[in-house]
């Protein structure tokens, strides 16, 4: 275990780089296999899930699409609970296969209105991917059909996950180190 600081904060590792490239490539073989007669185009919600979005495309085995997209609603370690609108949807997803990528769901405030603002566009259907899910913070019901990690409500650094922009790069997962 190690620890990390990034500015002001202190975070200790809690989850290897190797697990998560293990669980990433689980996923994109469970995708594979239940996708395999679609043509699935994976939304990416940046900044966060760019480092999730690549190791999971490698594991993706069937033909398939990415875009990106942004919508935020963190500001420093806290969610603002307001979801800022949705930028760079400039595919057509009328009749797709959608698949959102994101980097951690804890709420689902900001995964609900992704998903309302999607439905508009008319997809075949909307499936939910995302690395983290913290379950005991979730204020609504979503089906999440592919999550490599449930953890808990913590604030948690690197693989793609920042503090206040920094930590991205970090290949595993820290935990802030409440001081």
């Amino acid at each position: 275990m190690s620890i990390v600081k990034v500015k002001d904060k202190t975070f200790r590792t809690t989850i290897a780089e190797t697990e998560i490239k293990q669980r990433v490539k689980e996923l994109g073989v469970r995708i594979s296999h239940d996708m395999a007669d679609k043509n699935p185009l994976f939304l990416s919600v940046l900044n966060g899930a760019f480092m999730f979005t690549a190791d999971l495309l490698r594991a993706i085995t069937i033909p398939c699409e990415v875009s990106f997209v942004k919508l935020a609603s963190y500001d420093g370690v806290a969610s603002t609970g307001k979801v800022k609108k949705l930028i760079g949807l400039n595919a057509d997803i009328s009749g797709r296969t959608v698949v959102i990528v994101e980097d951690i769901i804890d709420t689902g405030c900001t995964m609900q209105q992704m998903l309302e603002t999607l439905s508009q566009h008319h997809p075949a259907s909307i499936h939910i991917c995302t690395l983290f899910v913290k379950p005991e913070k979730l204020k609504v019901n979503l089906d999440i059909e592919y999550s490599a990690f449930s953890i808990p409500n913590d604030f948690i650094v690197g693989y793609g996950l920042d503090y206040d922009q920094q930590g991205r790069n970090l290949p595993e997962v820290y935990t802030l180190v409440e001081s």
